[in-house]
């Protein structure tokens, strides 16, 4: 079943609900549609798998019913420059299961939709369980992001009107992703929603809401996850997995379950992949919610 939801910004998004109504249910919000051509070149240059919703979806659809929308993605067509508050967005995920008719749920999110699902358990009572990917519960690198994403932002602001990428050039795929190279050119208000989101996460302590979350809960990273950005970027560091390891104990006694996916190329986009996760998060579903 999909259905065109309102937001609270009055845009719509597309909405889909798959596999048996008498199991538990899983929000992801994640793209189902594969995607194709320059756009899915473009992810593969992130090292995004194109048909990452879609495989995420077959990997558990057997076991729970999954609630899904690609809230990224809409954001990304839908700017909310002025309201992408941590208020608004859970309020939007409350708005998208109430339209479904799903009273409880569990959420997975990665990057800053994992930072989403944490704010999502201190707002609701109606989720099930948790897991935070790719972002660490304790400790989050809130100010870092904000300065990443304002300095994002004002290159977005000076690029605005110099010349697009030309599709007809070759497209290279690098090994590596050099953050003194990427430029920012697309709509200042795609940035603009992220530095109003970042904005008011500034005085958010996630230490003093630790106890809020009585629910299962789990938070991963890959172990090579530390973002080094450079100079366009504001010479700053996330280092997510290191914040995870540094507080291990501590979340593991506030009770989190901790995953650290070990390799060399586990970088943040390498631990996003279904062929990772999937492996990790569906039989800790299964054994928390049965």
């Amino acid at each position: 079943m999909e259905k065109i939801i309102k937001l609270m910004d009055k845009s719509e998004v597309k909405v889909g609900l798959v596999g048996n109504p008498n199991c538990k249910t899983i929000m992801l919000p994640v793209a189902k549609d594969s995607v194709y051509g320059q756009e899915a070149e473009n992810l593969k240059l992130w090292g995004v798998d194109p048909e990452l919703g879609k495989h995420f979806i077959e990997g558990l659809i057997d076991t729970f019913q999954i609630l899904y929308f690609d809230y990224e993605g809409h954001r990304l067509q839908h700017p909310n420059p002025e309201n992408l508050t941590p208020e608004n967005i859970v309020k939007d995920l409350l708005v998208i299961a109430d339209e479904m008719n799903i009273k409880r749920f569990s959420y997975y999110g990665y990057s800053w939709l994992g930072l989403v699902g944490l704010q999502l358990a201190i707002r609701t009572d109606r989720l099930e369980s948790l897991i935070m990917g790719g972002f660490p519960p304790m400790d989050g690198p809130y100010k870092e992001m904000m300065v990443v994403t304002n300095k994002a932002h004002e290159q977005a602001l000076n690029n605005q009107y110099s010349p697009t990428y030309d599709e007809q050039e070759e497209y290279k795929v690098p090994e590596k992703v050099n953050w003194d190279n990427v430029q920012v050119k697309i709509d200042i208000n795609q940035t603009k929603q992220f530095v109003t989101m970042y904005k008011s996460l500034m005085e958010f302590n996630d230490r003093e809401i630790q106890h809020k979350i009585n629910i299962p809960k789990m938070t991963f990273a890959g172990e090579k996850d530390t973002i080094i950005y450079g100079e366009n970027f504001g010479n700053v560091t996330v280092d997510i997995v290191g914040i995870l390891q540094k507080n291990k104990k501590e979340l593991q006694n506030q009770g989190w379950d901790i995953e650290i996916f070990e390799g060399n190329d586990m970088d943040h986009t390498k631990a996003m992949q279904p062929v990772n996760v999937l492996p990790l998060i569906k039989p800790w579903l299964v054994k928390k919610l049965n």
